[in-house]
């Protein structure tokens, strides 16, 4: 059995508990939190064992082969090169780190290490997208073009996953202070690997980004409430394609909605995980003549979590990796420094 543990237990510990709760050939045996009542509640809600306010005190005393670290992402560092120098395996939630130096100085003490280690790129696990990769991959599309993509939540609009004046696990998300890269770095690294791992990597950004007031002095309690609410970000690929990525939490409507379209000049596909994870459209040969789409089958694929415990079986690293959590880590960097400078900036 591999024996795991969790770093951090608010609402993304919550749904990491259940994923390998309900797997095989592994077992969670301890968590850790700074926070001494929530750990607790954690430790009794999953059955796990044991509970730790100090990832120093749980990486020395437990018998651990792997820990999933799921806290605010300044965090994520510190906690990353502990559990590698510590000789345990490591999933880390996304973004890895909150610049490109420190998550390049992840990347290379995980390869230093030789332990496995994956970034929770989550949607991965669609098989519409890994059908899409494999479909530019192969040639199928020709040489792409075009491209447009969205990931879109109106969780500062709406109630649907609570309420965010009143809940940490939220406001931290709008706070600087707190770690947060605000909505760039909490989903808009999610669609900026989303764009790039089907169609190619990133080459250039021209990023905007804006904070919307939400509360008087835009502060609420400890939080203040600065970081980043919507991104647009205009994007050229290597390989020459253009294309439009944005995201924000403001998008009235949409729960939780990631989309892609790319053109290329023998055709086009797109998806959209919001409606439907498998579901991916083509438009391919005579059909480009009278714009018609057709739904492609998408076989099934492993969730990271599944990935994870394989790599650790095998001994043989999926992705993603770290070296990949860096890469898009560079992009973020550079959509940062585009939109302080308010002209296109190269990635790397």
């Amino acid at each position: 059995m591999i024996k795991l543990a969790i770093i951090g237990t608010g609402g993304m510990g919550h749904s990491h508990a259940e994923r390998f709760g309900s797997l095989k050939d592994c077992v969670l045996v301890a968590a850790c939190d700074v926070d001494a009542a929530r750990v607790e509640d954690f430790v009794a809600e999953f059955s796990i064992p044991s509970g730790y306010t100090n990832a120093d005190t749980m990486l020395a005393k437990e018998e651990l082969d792997a820990v999933v670290i799921v806290t605010p992402d300044g965090a994520h560092r510190a906690l990353g090169l502990k559990a590698l120098d510590a000789g345990k395996h490591v999933l880390c939630e996304k973004p890895l780190a909150l610049n490109y130096s420190d998550a390049r100085e992840m990347a290379d003490a995980a390869e230093k290490s030789g332990r496995i280690n994956m970034v929770n790129f989550s949607y991965r696990r669609s098989p519409a997208v890994q059908a899409a990769r494999e479909m530019v991959r192969s040639g199928q599309l020709g040489r792409l073009l075009h491209f447009s993509a969205h990931y879109l939540q109106s969780w500062l609009v709406s109630d649907m996953w609570g309420d965010w004046r009143t809940e940490s696990q939220w406001l931290w998300r709008l706070s600087k202070g707190h770690g947060s890269q605000g909505v760039l770095g909490d989903i808009g690294v999610h669609i900026l690997d989303f764009v790039s791992y089907p169609a190619g990597e990133i080459h250039e950004v021209q990023c905007r980004l804006k904070t919307f007031h939400k509360a008087p002095d835009d502060r609420i309690g400890d939080y203040s409430l600065d970081a980043n609410d919507s991104a647009l970000v205009q994007v050229e690929l290597d390989n020459g394609a253009l294309g439009v990525v944005h995201m924000s939490r403001w998008a009235t409507g949409y729960r939780n909605a990631l989309a892609l379209t790319l053109h290329g000049d023998r055709g086009a596909l797109r998806l959209d995980l919001e409606c439907d994870d498998s579901l991916l459209e083509v438009c391919l040969g005579d059909d480009i003549d009278t714009g018609t789409w057709r739904e492609k089958p998408c076989p099934p694929t492993p969730d990271n979590a599944e990935r994870f415990l394989e790599s650790i079986r095998t001994g043989k690293n999926d992705q993603p990796d770290f070296a990949r959590g860096a890469a898009i880590q560079q992009v973020l960097d550079a959509c940062f420094a585009s939109d302080a400078a308010g002209k296109a900036v190269p990635v790397g």
